[in-house]
């Protein structure tokens, strides 16, 4: 179609586009980069496009080269890293593997074709914009940005003028930071100690069942009725809690965890406990019609294929996992293992002396195991007689040096550490010769409690380590949200182990956030912070093969940008250089939707306008 046509829209297979919205389509792309713009224009074909792409991506490197260019050599880096990331878009095999064209969209684009690509939108052309302002040397990094004064001076006045400029980005990220309030405020303590109040008056309970373990577990709340006695929920959430009780879809909290939300829910502070285990409709839905159908994909980790033997799982060489339960005492919405998860009443979800003696006995078998992860569901739902049993019969197998229990119990059931369990634990913990530790998952500054602190405390006078597993949600993915998280854990007594960017399941599609925010967290935010508060590791746990490190460029790569401007990474096997193991292709979530939500959040999308430049 030529420019002045006449007609107002274009005509594309599943809808008519605006044809205005095509045209500031291109005025927007072209004002980025008007060189790089003039190829899309300019190309014949999609072989003569490519051929023109690499022939300006080459001189605009070679501008870079020439030491008169008048760019900084951060601006530079960006450029170059934009650079790579166009040429990945411009290999024909990444087109084939992420089954769509980028270039040839633009190239309609630019042509103003009438037929656009199905479902082609705006956070498409966000992507590239940005794209091409890096290239061009004008990514919004550092705009209105100064070189800090200490590089012009020398000696005390230098350190003093450094000294000035750290104290700002202190403040810069305590003002973040104080936004969130965590669970051993004063003021918090005492709302909540009226909360255990109302739970227990709900629950027919008194002040001895709340230091029981046993009747949180037996008195957990699986309906909308019940929790609307502690708190006041919304529509949306007893639509969802109902829905999923009708579903048969897992549904569970503890009257402790309970006693940590609020009245009334607010985004300054339980909205990440709330999230976590009131299951929403599309994720009630998704999860239900896939059970309905033995739906294989809701194993997203691919876990079936890792199974060497029932209970078992192995995915590296010298640790395995062991299964030793089905089911926790709450259910959370996102967890990895939702499609075989149970009620939590649900006695089958254990499995019997004979199934467990039999998983123990092959890795005894297999002397490549040194290190076992007891897991589950929460391992730490079964009596103590039992986990004894388990920790023992490992404990007898020479090659085994480390017992790992993966459990979410100190934020969920912290009751649950008892004085008597914590000795047993501590029993098997024998420096020099074997190591027990703990590692659980603290998702929000919010769910920390004294009760919590007092926990871990017994569990670390015993020498046994406890570590934090975080998963990196909408919940909890503000600016310096994760870093205030990892900053409190610190002080009670966990040490931050991994960041997780969340998996990419169906069913929890409202969880997910795009891969560049976590890098920039991680690189703007994390590293503020010092070194014991931010040691943690950020990985993206592929499906079979293992958790993947998203630092560094060397363990994956962008090589595709989708119609609704979904990013699609290429991601390397830990084993890369080891074995002929293939690469996995995954789909991010657009990066203009989530900036979209922080802002129906309350959020200024401007404090995160670096984000399209992390890759």
């Amino acid at each position: 179609m030529e420019h002045g046509a006449n007609t107002d829209t274009i005509r594309r297979r599943d809808r008519t586009l605006d044809y205005r919205t095509v045209e500031a389509w291109r005025e927007r792309l072209e004002g980025a980069n008007p060189p790089l713009f003039s190829v899309f224009e300019l190309s014949r074909n999609m072989a003569h496009l490519r051929r023109l792409m690499f022939e300006q991506l080459a001189e605009t490197e070679h501008t870079l080269s020439d030491p008169a260019t008048p760019i900084h050599p951060l601006e530079a880096f960006l450029v170059r890293e934009a650079i790579t990331v166009m040429r990945n878009l411009s290999f024909q095999q990444h087109e084939r593997r992420v089954g769509f064209s980028a270039l040839s969209a633009l190239r309609r684009i630019a042509h103003r074709h009438a037929d656009l690509p199905r479902g082609l939108n705006g956070d498409f052309v966000l992507e590239m914009e940005h794209l091409f302002l890096a290239i061009g040397g004008r990514a919004r990094v550092y705009t209105n940005k100064r070189s800090p004064i200490f590089l012009m001076l020398k000696g005390h006045r230098a350190a003093q003028a450094r000294s000035e400029d750290l104290d700002r980005l202190h403040r810069g990220a305590k003002a973040y930071m104080d936004r969130y309030v965590d669970g051993l405020r004063p003021e918090v303590i005492e709302r909540r100690r009226e909360s255990k109040r109302r739970v227990i008056d709900a629950l027919g309970g008194d002040w001895h069942d709340w230091a029981d373990w046993s009747w949180h577990i037996k008195h957990a709340i699986h309906d909308s009725a019940t929790l609307s006695r502690v708190v006041n929920l919304t529509e949306a959430e007893r639509a969802g809690i109902d829905l999923a009780v009708r579903r048969r879809v897992p549904f569970g909290i503890t009257p402790h965890y309970a006693s940590l939300m609020d009245v009334e829910s607010t985004r300054e502070r339980d909205h990440a406990i709330r999230a976590q285990v009131i299951p929403a409709r599309d994720y009630v839905m998704a999860l239900s019609r896939g059970r309905a159908r033995s739906d294989e994909r809701l194993d997203f980790m691919g876990e079936r294929d890792t199974t060497p033997v029932p209970l078992i799982g192995r995915r590296y060489p010298m640790i395995c996992i062991l299964k030793a339960a089905s089911t926790c005492p709450q259910i959370c919405v996102y967890c990895q293992r939702n499609w075989e998860i149970q009620d939590p009443r649900c006695e089958s979800a254990f499995p019997t002396k004979r199934a467990l003696k039999r998983a123990i006995d092959w890795i005894s078998e297999h002397d490549a195991i040194i290190e076992v992860l007891v897991t589950g569901g929460d391992p730490l739902m079964l009596p103590d007689e039992q986990l004894d049993w388990i920790l023992g019969r490992l404990a007898s197998i020479d090659h085994v040096e480390r017992v790992r229990i993966g459990s979410r119990i100190p934020a969920t059931l912290p009751q649950r550490l008892t004085t008597s369990l914590v000795e047993m634990l501590g029993s098997y913990h024998e420096p020099g010769h074997r190591e027990l530790a703990l590692v659980t998952h603290v998702e929000h500054a919010y769910e920390a409690t004294p009760e919590m602190v007092e926990a871990v405390q017994r569990v670390r006078r015993l020498g046994i380590s406890v570590y934090n597993q975080m998963v990196f949600t909408v919940e909890n993915s503000r600016r310096f949200e994760a870093a205030a998280t990892r900053r409190l854990l610190r002080l009670v007594g966990i040490e931050p182990y991994y960041t997780f960017n969340t998996k990419g399941k169906r069913e929890t599609s409202g969880f997910r956030v795009p891969i560049a925010r976590l890098l920039q967290e991680q690189k703007e935010e994390a590293r503020l912070m010092p070194g014991l508060v931010r040691t943690d590791t950020v990985v993206y746990n592929l499906p079979r093969l293992g958790k993947n490190p998203l630092t560094s460029a060397q363990h994956h790569a962008l090589i595709g940008i989708l119609p609704d401007g979904r990013r699609v990474y290429e991601f390397h096997p830990w084993e890369k250089k080891l074995s002929l193991v293939d690469t996995y292709v995954g789909t991010d979530v657009p990066i203009g939707g989530y900036l979209r939500e922080l802002e129906r959040r309350g959020e200024d999308p401007a404090n995160y306008e670096s984000i399209w430049y992390y890759y």
